[in-house]
Formats: C-alpha cells, sequence, structure tokens
C-alpha cells in the first residue's frame, strides 16, 4: 500500500487571493442597504428562531427589524428564508449562498440544507433577444448554424438554454448570457467586497470565515462563468479527463463542445442523454441501479480530483443527467476547481487516514499542510479526530446523526483555530454536493465503501514501491541535468588578490618590550614563592 510513515515536507499554501478595492463606495452602500431591506423583509437577517438566544441589547435590535418584515418573513425556516432572499437579490447572492450552503458546521445541518436547496431560476427573456444575442456573439446568422433554435428550456441569473439542432441532425443545447448580466455581477462583488470589510471590522467572529478572501474566491468563480468560451474550454478538458480509461472503469461523460457555436456570451454543447436528476422521474428509469449511480458521483468526482487535480465544481443534480444502467454525464462547466500536487496527497491521506482509521496520520497532515496552527499538540487534534470518526465509521448514512458529527467538527476547528483556506472553498463546496446527491439517490449510501477504490488506487499508485522509484529515478535525472548545465556553463574565475602587508619596526619592538615588562613583573611577583 505504500508507506504513510514518511513525512511530507510541510507546503506554502497558495497566497489568498488578491483583494481588489471598493470602486464604488458610495453606490455599494446604498446596495447593501438594499440588501438589508431584502433580508429585513423575509426575516433573514436577525431570525425570530434565534432572537431568545442572543443577548439582550441585541434581541430589543431584532424585535425592530421584526416590526418590518413582510408576508415572506411567516414562510418557511430560517434557511429557507434566506435562500428565498438571495434569489430575489440575484447571481452575487445565489452564488453566495451556494458556498454558505456548505459550512454546515458553522451554520448547523438544517439551515444549510435549507439554504442549499435555493433556486438559481428566473423567468426566461424572450427567444427573438436570446437569437440577437448568438448573432451578435458569432458574428453570424443563427440560421447559419442551426436549423432550428427553439425556446429556452432552462433559465438562471446568468444564462439560459435553448434546445437547437445542427444541419448533421445532432441536438444541441445553446448556452446564452442574459443581456447586462455583466454590470449586475460587477455591482454585486462590489457590495459584497464592502461588506467583507465591515464584517472584518465589526464582527471579531467572522475574521475566521476570513471574509475577504472568501468573496474574491466568488468573484473569481463568477468572472470565469461570464465568458463562454472559458467555460467551453473547461467542458473540452474535463471531457478529455472524463474519458480517459481507468482501471475502475468510466465514472462520468460529459457532452462535446461545439466549437463553431462558441462566442464570448454564448456556448454550444451536444444534447446530454437521459434525464437530469433534478426530475422525479429519473430515478425510477428502467433498470437504472441507484446505488451504483450514487458510488459513480463520488468516485467520479475522486477521481478527477485526485488523479488530474481538475474537477467539476459544481455537481448538483440539475447540473448531473443520467440514464441505466449507471451512466452519468455533467453539463454546466462555469466553475472548475483545481489542485496543487501538495493537496491532492493531503487530501487523499486525510481520506485514507479515516477510511483506515489512523487519526494519527490524519494529524500529522493537517500540521504539516498549514490547516492548524503549529503551537497546537499534534496528538491533541488526532485524538480530536477519533472523537469525530470512530462513531461514525462503517455504519450507514440513516444511522449517523450528521447533526451531531459537524456540530463537533465545529467544535474542534474552534477550539484548534483553523480559518477557511481560501484555495480549498470550491473542493469543500463540491465534496458537500456530491456527498448531498448520493445520499438522495441512496439514503444509506456508504461514502467511505465508495471512496475507497480511488483512493486506494491513488496510494498505491503515488506512494507505493513502484512510486518511490519513480520519485528517485526523477530526482537523479534533475541531479544530472544541473551538473551538466554547471559543466556546460561553469561559474566565472575569480581573481583573488592577497595583499601582504608588514608591520611597523616601531610596533613591533613596542610590543616586544612590553611582552618583556610582563614577563619580569610576573617572575618578579612569584620569586618569594620560588626561592
Amino acid at each position: 500500500m505504500g508507506d504513510l510513515t514518511t513525512r511530507i515536507d510541510p507546503a506554502t499554501p497558495p497566497p489568498p487571493p488578491a483583494t481588489l478595492p471598493v470602486r464604488h463606495p458610495v453606490d455599494s452602500t446604498l446596495r447593501l442597504l438594499g440588501w438589508l431591506g431584502v433580508l429585513i423583509r423575509h426575516d433573514a437577517l436577525i431570525p425570530r428562531e434565534v432572537t431568545p438566544l442572543l443577548p439582550m441589547w441585541v434581541r430589543w435590535i431584532a424585535h425592530l427589524l421584526h416590526l418590518f418584515t413582510g408576508r415572506e418573513a411567516r414562510e418557511g425556516r430560517p434557511g429557507q428564508r434566506l435562500g428565498k432572499a438571495f434569489e430575489h437579490l440575484g447571481p452575487v447572492a445565489i452564488k453566495l449562498g451556494q458556498v454558505l450552503a456548505t459550512r454546515a458546521d458553522i451554520f448547523g445541518v438544517e439551515f444549510a440544507r435549507d439554504l442549499g436547496r435555493l433556486k438559481d431560476a428566473l423567468p426566461a427573456f424572450p427567444v427573438e433577444q436570446a437569437r440577437k444575442e448568438v448573432e451578435r456573439s458569432l458574428g453570424r446568422p443563427v440560421e447559419a448554424l442551426f436549423i432550428d433554435f427553439g425556446p429556452a428550456v432552462a433559465a438562471a441569473s446568468l444564462a439560459q438554454a435553448h434546445p437547437a439542432y445542427l444541419a448533421d441532425g445532432r441536438k444541441v443545447a445553446v448556452k446564452v448570457l442574459r443581456p447586462g448580466v455583466e454590470r449586475r455581477v460587477t455591482q454585486g462583488l462590489d457590495a459584497m467586497r464592502l461588506a467583507a470589510r465591515l464584517a472584518v471590522k465589526f464582527v471579531p467572529l467572522a475574521r475566521r470565515l476570513e471574509p475577504a478572501a472568501f468573496v474574491e474566491t466568488i468573484a473569481r468563480a463568477l468572472q470565469l462563468e461570464l465568458d463562454m468560451r472559458l467555460e467551453a474550454a473547461a467542458a473540452s478538458e474535463l471531457k478529455e479527463i472524463m474519458a480517459r480509461a481507468d482501471d475502475l472503469g468510466g465514472h462520468m461523460g460529459a457532452p462535446a463542445v461545439i466549437w463553431d457555436g462558441v462566442g464570448k456570451r454564448v456556448l454550444t454543447l451536444e444534447w446530454a442523454p437521459g434525464l437530469p436528476l433534478t426530475d422525479p422521474a429519473a430515478a425510477d428509469q428502467p433498470g437504472l441501479d441507484r446505488n451504483a449511480l450514487a458510488d459513480n458521483v463520488v468516485r467520479a468526482f475522486l477521481s478527477q480530483a485526485l488523479d488530474h487535480g481538475t474537477f467539476h465544481a459544481d455537481l448538483h443534480e440539475g447540473n448531473l443527467f443520467c440514464h441505466a444502467p449507471a451512466e452519468l454525464t455533467a453539463i454546466d462547466f462555469g466553475i472548475v476547481g483545481r489542485l496543487g500536487p501538495a493537496e491532492r496527497r493531503y487530501l487523499a491521506e486525510i481520506l485514507w487516514g479515516f477510511i483506515s482509521r489512523d487519526y494519527d496520520r490524519i494529524s500529522r497532515v493537517h500540521f504539516e499542510a498549514g490547516y492548524v496552527p503549529p503551537e497546537h499538540s499534534v496528538e491533541a487534534f488526532a485524538q480530536a479526530l477519533r472523537a469525530v470518526g470512530e462513531p461514525v465509521i462503517g455504519k450507514q448514512a440513516s444511522q449517523v446523526s450528521m447533526g451531531r458529527l459537524l456540530g463537533q467538527l465545529f467544535e474542534i476547528t474552534d477550539l484548534f483555530d483553523m480559518h477557511l483556506r481560501p484555495e480549498l472553498i470550491l473542493l469543500q463546496k463540491t465534496m458537500v454536493s456530491v456527498e448531498g446527491v448520493a445520499r438522495r439517490l441512496n439514503p444509506d449510501h456508504d461514502l467511505w465503501a465508495a471512496a475507497q477504490p480511488v483512493v486506494e488506487r491513488w496510494i498505491r499508485r503515488e506512494l507505493g514501491p513502484q512510486a518511490q522509484i519513480r520519485d528517485a529515478v526523477a530526482e537523479v535525472r534533475s541531479t544530472l541535468k544541473a551538473l551538466a548545465k554547471l559543466a556546460q556553463n561553469p561559474p566565472a574565475t575569480e581573481r583573488v588578490v592577497m595583499i601582504e602587508r608588514r608591520a611597523p619596526a616601531w610596533l613591533v619592538a613596542s610590543v616586544v618590550v612590553g611582552l618583556a615588562a610582563s614577563v619580569a613583573a610576573l617572575v618578579l611577583s612569584l620569586w618569594p614563592s620560588i626561592v
């Protein structure tokens, strides 16, 4: 299985995303006030359910805000109301809600689950306007590429999808950005940057979440989603990754990109086979193996992340199509996560540590990766991990209290001063989404059993004897290359000039006389004892 006892060289974590300034403070302040108004109307700012738990002076503020709530405040739980408010506020707030939904360790399981169901859905804009956007982006009439271009079948805050047919009869999906969406996203991000600065300054508990880095990670993901050419490149890259044969068989596929139908604001892909997992009839298709499908969701994600360091980072039910026996096709490649070699190794070893119940190894990996500050005890952190892992390892999902598990994890992160790592936000977001998809397919799905073959294969390949030999050979080759380069370009010879300096005769005579006087004085002082 490979040697897991050798120490990993501590990795320097990637620098946090560069924090951009608030470009329009006045407009952003007014926009934030508008957002606060929407949150107050939905009773999502200081929900009435948590008011009794607050200090007395905060309760008075909460009661005052509750006077301004609307009809929306009487419907649903706090997470559901916040999701409805985010849907009303647009693409930036929706993206924020999707990321916050992964932090069940902080906001609670029920709240995160409710927030995770927020729908990125809006009324479609007219098909005539979509045709104009396609013609403007591609520089030619719609009829030059498509023989049929139908009304939108799905519409979200950033874009909407239209069914169409190519001249060769293939059915395709044409994704078109909403008119003016770039301006809305820019304005929303500016307001979020202002909110992050205010949170850091006035809310000490929020600092552990690294609000500024959190916002910049969301901003980066949104900016990439606003250029369909980049999404086409991501779709092409992930299709190649998914298509590579491995010893466990394929887990997921991706539709081909129709490059003639790609522009800055337009993306054309082949139509995905099967039904979306959001369709109630999808899981009941004849011959569909729900458990194998759940396994494939988990294994596809882990294979992408571990084997290739590039993964689809938005794997929710709306972006997954399925058909018998257990085939999956992913769509919507606007968000792609990437992991460096060090992060991939840490992920694999942490997962393998839980699978093999080696909590000491998990603890050391956390410290070596810099996830836990060095002033804490490795042994104490391993003990805390054991308290979390032992009650759930090997049990079915229906037997695991996720509330208790995540509550303990939050206590651990707080106890050991663990901060949010911006480079791992997309990884954590996708892991939570994947687990949720798998467990909705099969409530008793064993995530660890599904992950074991992929992680075990990675450990064997990357840390086994062959890998050690490969690494040694690579090190020897790099050393030989360095020596050859040194031989071809030897360092320039430096001339060293040595100048001999003689002491003046008077200085030598003075030293000799002083030394003789000192010896004479010493002899005279010792003379009585000598005789």
